[in-house]
Parts: structure tokens; sequence; C-alpha cells
């Protein structure tokens, strides 16, 4: 096979001669600049043998290492958005071994709406793809037909998750789309990439505003959140990296706790109609500063829950892990496997649970439609999986062997972390709901006295009182305050104040 330098120049497979295979073929036939479709491959015999879009139909997909010698092509593009992960390892280890220089990937049926899918969706296959169940096909076209028209404003969309949600709501017909957070080169990067898809068709007219500002500067968030007139919030903003936080709990509290009150406290003023918190399983019964940040802001929300007009819903989403996040075990060990190892573990036996990041982001969309007001969901993630097993088929994944070309070392857990996290609390019963693994957790009430007593207490560690100064940025004084109201949570011995 031909290794060819210029994408002017590649020859692309298209795997599956469907809508989806059908209507990216038309388009990369419009824009030579992409390449040249030269075949398609699909496994329905009624297909095999015609051309479709004036392109050879050649199959089936098994024999593609005896195919591609008879029409050589450089790149693969996988076109079959209903494709199971069972399919997707299959089609991925046929295609690998047929020495493809690249393979892409079209989104899910979930994420294109039911319409065409466009190249510029197309992605490197990675190991995401891969690992987990199937996702819930949610249908989005529903889910997100509550939007259409609303002034809605994500924080935190330079994130993973944040980048998703304002992705999916593009095609949402909002009549806005804010895109809230601190860092000018990622809120920079999810802008510039909403309007490229904009251009190619994806999604409709939304009006695309980027807004830089941060949510610990109280006075900023009362403004911008009148000026703006949001009707709907998903607060996905949060420093979220566990042993990070635990090096900064100050920071940690400061930006999730104070931040989300402000955010809250802004909302309330301004009239929003939906809020939805993206929070995390490390809430449960925390045992890390990070965790104990996210549980205060689910009571935060709540308690507004109780307080809010009725016509405002506050509501909280409640899951694991997401596969590829920043910062997350996918990209580390990826980056490790690239330099050759070792690929480190917490313990043989620590499991996570995981959802990829499309799927997360498409259920917290039809909660924020469906949700009832002081509500938490929790996202069913099916079962946990295994992190030693996650990175063993990491590295099979780059045709490696675990333990033989990549080593695998066990390096104990970091503080702040649980050998298996839990989605509820002793005092937290999951329901299901009508909708497809978005279930709703009956607990008991919050004590909002308790949360104004602790709220008191940590202000002075994150906020400076002159009355108080010795109490500014204590870490060891923020963990005692935590504790009394979270007793997992470790204080170490060798806490410094400062």
């Amino acid at each position: 096979m031909t290794n060819m330098d210029t994408r002017e120049e590649s020859r692309i497979y298209v795997i599956g001669a469907g809508f989806a295979g059908r209507a990216i073929a038309r388009e990369i036939a419009r824009k030579r600049v992409l390449g040249s479709v030269v075949a398609f491959l699909d496994d329905d015999p009624a297909k095999i043998g015609r051309r479709v879009e004036g392109v050879p139909v050649l199959g089936p997909v098994r024999d593609v290492v005896k195919l591609i010698s008879l029409t050589p092509a450089d790149e693969a593009i996988i076109a079959i958005p209903s494709a199971s992960r069972e399919l997707l390892r299959e089609l991925h280890a046929l295609l690998a071994a047929a020495g493809f220089a690249r393979i892409r990937i079209i989104p899910g049926v979930a994420q294109i709406l039911e319409g065409d899918p466009h190249i510029i969706q197309a992605r490197q296959i990675d190991p995401q793809d891969l690992l987990g169940r199937d996702p819930v096909k949610v249908g989005l076209k529903e889910s997100l037909a509550w939007l259409r028209g609303k002034r809605v404003l994500v924080t935190g969309a330079g994130g993973s998750i944040g980048s998703e949600l304002a992705g999916q709501l593009l095609s949402a017909g909002v009549e806005r789309l804010f895109l809230f957070g601190h860092g000018e080169n990622s809120i920079y990067r999810i802008d510039r990439d909403l309007r490229l898809l904009q251009e190619e068709g994806v999604g409709e007219r939304t009006s695309i505003v980027p807004v830089i500002g941060e949510l610990k500067d109280r006075d900023y968030v009362r403004f911008i959140l009148k000026r703006l007139k949001a009707q709907v919030v998903f607060h996905a903003a949060a420093y979220k990296h566990v042993p990070m936080m635990e090096e900064n709990p100050v920071a940690a509290v400061e930006n999730n706790v104070f931040g989300t009150l402000n955010l809250v406290d802004a909302a309330l003023a301004a009239g929003v109609e939906r809020f939805v918190l993206i929070s995390t399983d490390k809430a449960v019964e925390p045992v890390s500063v990070y965790g104990v940040s996210k549980r205060l802001s689910e009571r935060i929300v709540r308690r507004a829950a109780g307080t809010a007009s009725g016509r405002s819903a506050f509501m909280v989403v409640r899951f694991g892990n997401v596969l590829g996040s920043r910062g997350s075990i996918i990209p580390l060990f990826a980056a490790q496997i690239d330099k050759g190892g070792p690929v480190t573990v917490t313990a043989p036996e620590a499991t996570r649970f995981f959802m990829t990041i499309p799927e997360a982001c498409s259920l917290v969309l039809k909660a924020g439609g469906v949700g009832s007001a002081g509500k938490t969901y929790i996202l069913d993630m099916g079962d946990p999986i295994n992190i030693r097993e996650l990175a063993e088929q990491m590295i099979r994944f780059r045709g490696l062997e675990p333990g033989v070309d990549i080593p695998i070392r066990y390096i104990g857990l970091r503080r702040g972390e649980r050998l298996h996290e839990r989605l509820a609390a002793e005092d937290e019963r999951i329901v299901p709901t009508p909708y497809p693994r978005l279930n709703v957790l009956e607990r008991d009430g919050d004590d909002d006295g308790e949360l104004e007593r602790l709220l008191a207490a940590l202000r002075p560690v994150c906020s400076f009182d002159e009355k108080r100064p010795g109490e500014y940025r204590n870490r060891r004084a923020l963990r005692e305050i935590l504790r009394a109201g979270n007793p997992d949570l470790e204080v170490p011995n060798d806490e410094s104040e400062f």
C-alpha cells in the first residue's frame, strides 16, 4: 500500500455503504482537497459488486487485507453510526491488520440527529470508541426540543464536558449559546470549533458568544448573568483532578464551592428558568477535598431549588468518570504507552465507572428538560471497569502486548483516591425514571442550617477577612472544617498550614 504524505492524494475506503457512508462520499467528492473515495467496503451481498455514488462496493469486510492489495488505499473512514462496540473492535482489528495509515470514525446515531453526517465530524478512532458497553441511543432531537429559542449558558465550556454539551447544543435551535470560561485558550478553541462545524452545515444557525470570566468574582457573575439574560445554565466548570486538588485544597473549595454559590445566587437574581449542575460520584461519602467540594455544590443547588420561584428549576446530574476527558487516565495511559511505558495503575483490583462523553452529555441535556426542581439525577453507568484491564486493552489497541512490550507498574492509591467508587450514599436510593439510563435519587432532606454554618466557616479561608487573617489560605483549618460534616475525609498528619 502506498503511504501518501498529503491529504490531497489520500485514497479512502468508506466502511459502510449506507446513508452515512453515502453522505461522506458525496462530501469528499465535492471537496477534492480531502482526497478521493476509491471504494466502499460492506457486508451486504445486495450491495457488493454494485456502484454507489459512482464508487464500487467491495466486500465482505473480513476480506479487507486481500481487497486492499487489489484496490490500494491509505485511509479508512468507518461510517456506521449504529455500530456496536463489538463491531467497532472487530472493524478496527481488520483495518489495522490491513495496514491503513489512518482510521477515522464518524459520530454515533445520537450525535448526528437523524441528519447527514459531515466529514468535519470524523475523527481518529481511539480506545474510548472500543471500550465499555454500548452507549444508550438518546433521541437527541426530542431531548433538545425544550431548548429551542432559549438563551443558554455553559460554564466550563472549554472543558471536556462543557465543550461536548456546547457541540450538541448547536443542534438545539437555541437563540444564543454563551461559552463561559476563565481560560482564554480553551474558550477560543471551542468557539472556533463550533463555528467551523456551523460552516460545514452541522447544527443550526445559533448565535455563539464567547465569555471570558471568573466564577469566583461574585459581583461580575451577578452582572454578567443579568446582562446575558440566560434562561438555561449548564454548570460544568470545576477543578476536577483529585491529586492536584489534594495539593491545592483551598483552590478547590474557592472555585468549586464559592464559584457555584456565586453562580447560583446570580441565577436566582436573574430569574434563570433551568439550572443544571454537573456533579460526580466522588461526592458520595467523599474522601477527597474535590469530592467534598462537589457534595457542597450539590447541596447549594438543592437549597436554591427551595427558594426559587415556581417557574425556576434547579437540579443536579451526577455521574462517574468519562472516557477520554482531559486529565483522566485514558490520555495518561496513551502518553505512557507512546513513550514505551511503564503504564502506571494504582492497584490491580481498582475499578471506576466509565461512560463516553457524548452519552453523558446527551443524558444531561435530557435530564435538564424532564427533570424536576430540587432533584438529583444519576446516570446509569453500567458495571465498573477494572483499571488494570483497561490499561491492558489500551496497550493491545496499539498492537503491543501488556507486560511484554509495555510494562504495567502498580503505584498505590494517592491521597484522596478510593479503590472503588460508588454512585449513591447509604441514605440515598436509586430509583429508575421512564427514561433509559436516567435515574433519580430518593434521599433524606439536607440540613440547610449546617450548610450555611459550613460556608460561613469556609469564607475567611478562601477570602481574606482582616478580622481573621490567620485563617486565610490555611489548608489545615480548611480540612478540619470540611471534616466536621464529612467524617471520611482524611486530614493528613503532615498537612501544612499554608
